[in-house]
């Protein structure tokens, strides 16, 4: 039975499309993107959900807008958390997936989709790079400048904290010597283009169980291994559209 997902980005929606070539090459199966939301009227990720034939839905969000008191501001995250939930439900949605969403949900929310709602995260450790402020090069600048050695990417499911939900998957990247943000950013994409759409479909798989507060992942009857085989199309076409831009992923991922 298909699954209908529901999109909310904020920016240029790069996760968000690696989610549309997964399904219209036929390795995430049984998933269907219903709409895409987004807080910002500026995102690329509209048009790109235009391009897709996707329905794109603006809804105007709270980021940088200033608020008398906290009471005023949490008041507007609930009231744009409703119209946000109320989309969805038109769409029928049964999986939210936040793709560079700069946007706290409010509990109301949460509750709505309870352990239905997955967020990517530009980082592996996420005890020291994660959290309030914690977002897109900030994390990569920090990473750097502690000199760690590895980092990577988080899919998890979202509960009421920020970025602290239970694990699905995770990736490591080698932080490099020569590494300045834009490069140690660009070979964490590469695998948060690969890994976020497996999480997706381990989810719609019912492969995914939630014990203790951590992930459990049913990968029997050899699921990992055809999962492998049909990434390898998306691989492929990852290759090439890298290539377009100049960064052949041979190079970027030595």
């Amino acid at each position: 039975m298909t699954k209908i997902i529901g999109v909310l980005a904020s920016g240029r929606g790069s996760d968000f499309q690696s989610i549309i070539d997964h399904i219209s090459l036929g390795v995430l199966k049984n998933a269907r993107i219903g709409v895409l939301i987004s807080n910002n009227a500026d995102a690329y990720a509209l048009k790109r959900a235009e391009q897709a034939g996707i329905d794109p839905v603006y809804i105007e969000g709270i980021q940088g807008k200033k608020f008398p008191s906290r009471e005023a501001r949490e008041k507007e995250r609930e009231i744009f958390d409703n119209k946000v939930v109320g989309a969805l439900k038109q769409y029928n949605v049964d999986l939210v997936a936040l793709a560079g969403f700069m946007q706290v949900l409010t509990p109301l929310f949460v509750d709505e989709y309870q352990w239905r709602i997955m967020n990517i995260h530009p980082a592996k450790n996420m005890a020291k790079y994660s959290g309030r402020g914690m977002y897109g090069e900030r994390v990569h600048e920090a990473v750097l400048k502690a000199g760690e050695k590895e980092s990577g990417c988080t899919i998890h499911y979202v509960d009421k904290g920020v970025d602290t939900g239970p694990i699905i998957l995770q990736h490591t990247v080698p932080v490099k010597p020569d590494d300045t943000v834009h490069t140690l950013a660009d070979r964490i994409l590469v695998y948060e283009h690969r890994s976020y759409s497996k999480a997706i479909q381990l989810h719609i798989d019912g492969r995914l169980k939630i014990v203790d507060g951590n992930v459990e992942k049913d990968y029997s009857g050899n699921w990992e291994e055809e999962w492998n085989e049909r990434q390898k199309a998306y691989i492929e076409h990852q290759k090439t559209e890298w290539a377009k831009i100049g960064k052949p992923l041979e190079n970027l991922l030595l």
